[in-house]
């Protein structure tokens, strides 16, 4: 007896696709990740790929966008966990604290970077500079947060980023003494 196969609607089959890329980018990169092995590991042929996102480059761009929305959403939610009246320094701690939720999901992780370094494209690094733009300003709105103050925010989490990236800090983390001199600096802040 074969089991009854149950038909995906378009946006469901959309976002299997989507999730099926970023992890084909998060492994391979932009450049390297050919659209048929995403088509592969969504279960569905590479023409329909195509048919959904028009190119690899709008699917690496709507990935990447998933990735800005989740860092976003994540911001949202740990300043709403803050007190309404907190100082900018106490939002930016409690934001903070909520990209830890990002940093822990490998994949967005990994395609995060990859969206960096596949900013050569001339496309990309526009959608990429403006989305990483928003990410500043949305920290700025959201904590009342100086230009400085935001700036130092932004850089510690990209070296979070990094650190995590390389597995020095995290859930996989291989100890490395360089990496515990480097976080032990971000409590005397």
């Amino acid at each position: 007896m074969t089991a009854a196969r149950t038909r995906l609607t378009a946006t469901e089959r959309s976002e299997q696709v989507l999730r099926a890329a970023i992890t084909a980018f998060s492994e391979s990169g932009y450049t390297a990740t050919k659209t048929d092995e995403i088509a592969r590991l969504a279960g569905v042929s590479q023409p329909y790929v195509i048919r959904l996102f028009g190119n690899k480059q709008q699917l690496f761009l709507a990935a990447t966008h998933r990735i800005c929305d989740r860092i976003e959403d994540l911001f949202r939610a740990a300043r709403a966990e803050a007190a309404p009246d907190a100082s900018p320094q106490e939002a930016l701690d409690a934001m903070g604290d909520g990209y830890h939720a990002f940093l822990a999901e490998r994949e967005l992780l990994q395609l995060f970077l990859h969206a960096f370094s596949a900013s050569g494209d001339p496309a990309i690094g526009t959608d990429v500079r403006d989305r990483f733009g928003r990410i500043y300003h949305l920290v700025r709105e959201l904590t009342g947060a100086t230009a400085d103050d935001a700036q130092r925010f932004i850089a510690e989490g990209m070296l979070l980023t990094v650190l995590s990236a390389i597995q020095v800090v995290g859930l996989d983390a291989v100890p490395t003494p360089w990496a515990g001199e480097i976080i032990d600096c971000f409590g005397s802040n």
